[in-house]
């Protein structure tokens, strides 16, 4: 007879007693032994998150051997791919492999699926690194997992490529929250805008907004510049360190004439960019904090300190139907998709 499970996923806490699996500094990942509301998935990629990989590839100097010791060792030693610096995961795709007897779900085995929950909570074990592909933040493996009954997932569509589908789920709820943010007429800015989450979050920020809006791009690299202003989704491109708090508030009080903006959506994967998020944002509007690289002490002392009223959302991966209206998102938008293909596909 199978242990009985908590729908958290406590039952694998290892160290600290008491705290759910997020939190937790190490987790049991044994495999052999299936708890009654898991499943077990047959892992084929990971897909790191942006703020992590980017850490993990400075921290190895760019050297992929590098790269797969640190995550390795990262797995080896807590139970599961959590970033000890950035604090988060990432997500997988795989093959259910083995149902606990009493899980409730609609999930069967042989299902493809993405895991719409972060690997920094999620009992992992890699056999074996196959590839490591940085421009993608992905990386294949022989391995498995464990997903927690309280987890979500999303089943792989069937009319685009996996590692495509994979690469937008991952960032989900930064569209669906950009949805349900913006209002029409709003002045938008999205810092990051020319990055994955970032093109999404233009996209239906451009639809919400309506005519009557502006939605402004704050880019950092040429290239991610160029590929946004390709777009055509901003009515203004820029580029700028996002780190340099006044330079970005005067680049946006010029494009804004001295309006700012309703709402600003940080989609960045370096830190200290709260200030600039903050100042760019008109008193009464939003600043919606996906970028996991956020400070939140930062950006609420902060806030305090240039008497800012405005409010804050931690960029929360899950948003009701995200997964649905990110994927639709690739299908609406020819132009996306192709950029998404040749980048991730």
């Amino acid at each position: 007879m199978q242990k009985k499970g908590c729908p958290f996923g406590t039952h694998r806490v290892i160290e600290p007693k008491g705290v759910l699996p997020q939190p937790a500094l190490k987790i049991d990942n044994n495999m052999d032994e299936l708890y009654d509301n898991e499943v077990l998935i047959d892992v084929q990629t990971l897909n790191v998150d942006s703020a992590s990989f980017t850490q993990i590839q400075e921290q190895a100097k760019g050297d992929v051997e590098e790269i797969k010791k640190i995550m390795l060792h990262n797995v080896e030693t807590q139970g599961k791919h959590k970033n000890p610096v950035t604090g988060s995961g990432g997500m997988l795709i795989g093959t259910v492999e083995k149902i606990g007897d009493n899980y409730v779900g609609d999930l069967k085995v042989g299902d493809r699926i993405a895991t719409m929950v972060s690997l920094s909570l999620t009992p992992l074990v890699i056999d074996e690194i196959l590839a490591v592909r940085p421009d993608t933040d992905q990386v294949d493996i022989k391995g498995h997992a464990i997903l927690f009954q309280s987890g979500i997932y999303a089943v792989l569509p069937d009319d685009m490529p996996q590692t495509l589908a994979l690469s937008v789920l991952d960032v989900a709820g930064a569209p669906a929250q950009t949805q349900k943010l913006v209002k029409e007429g709003d002045y938008v800015l999205v810092i990051g805008g020319g990055g994955k989450s970032g093109m999404l979050c233009m996209y239906e920020a451009k639809k919400k907004a309506g005519p009557n809006g502006k939605i402004l791009c704050a880019a950092h690299s040429q290239r991610s510049t160029d590929r946004a202003k390709a777009l055509g989704l901003a009515d203004e491109v820029f580029s700028c360190d996002s780190t340099d708090a006044v330079g970005l508030y005067e680049k946006v009080m010029e494009l804004t004439d001295g309006k700012l903006c309703d709402v600003v959506i940080n989609c960045v994967n370096i830190e200290n960019t709260e200030m600039g998020s903050i100042l760019c944002c008109k008193d009464q509007g939003t600043v919606y904090f996906f970028s996991m690289a956020t400070n939140f002490t930062k950006a609420a002392l902060g806030a305090e300190g240039v008497g800012k009223d405005i409010t804050m959302i931690v960029g929360n991966g899950y948003t009701k139907d995200h997964d649905k209206i990110a994927l639709q998102i690739m299908r609406d938008s020819e132009t996306l998709r192709n950029v998404f293909t040749e980048m991730y596909a």
